[in-house]
């Protein structure tokens, strides 16, 4: 049995915690693919990256409170916590997330 997937309350999620892992460009991505549509599994994220080094982004974004993962079967299906974090950071994310879309090809 895998193990379970714990998700922090989004009142212990530290500012800092939220922009480091919205730092890396691999993340940034996944997060906009996310906030277009709820509830993708890890491998609607199309990506050259081993799969290795993708768990880990996943990782840095559930542990820092941006995604919520949760088990169906074999897949992991990913949500944006977005009215959380709108409402323990109100603009950041719609902010990022703006830029993001502006300084994408």
């Amino acid at each position: 049995m895998p193990a379970p997937i714990t998700h922090p309350k989004i009142e212990d999620v530290p500012l800092a915690a939220v922009l480091h892992a919205l730092s890396d460009p691999v993340r940034l991505s996944i997060v906009a693919l996310a906030a277009e549509e709820d509830g993708l599994p890890c491998r609607a994220f199309e990506t050259a990256i081993p799969k290795s080094t993708m768990s880990h982004h996943w990782r840095i974004l559930r542990e820092a409170g941006i995604i919520r993962q949760e088990g169906r079967g074999t897949s992991r299906i990913n949500s944006l916590r977005r009215e959380e974090l709108d409402a323990r950071f109100p603009g950041l994310l719609g902010n990022v997330l703006e830029q993001y879309r502006r300084e994408s090809p």
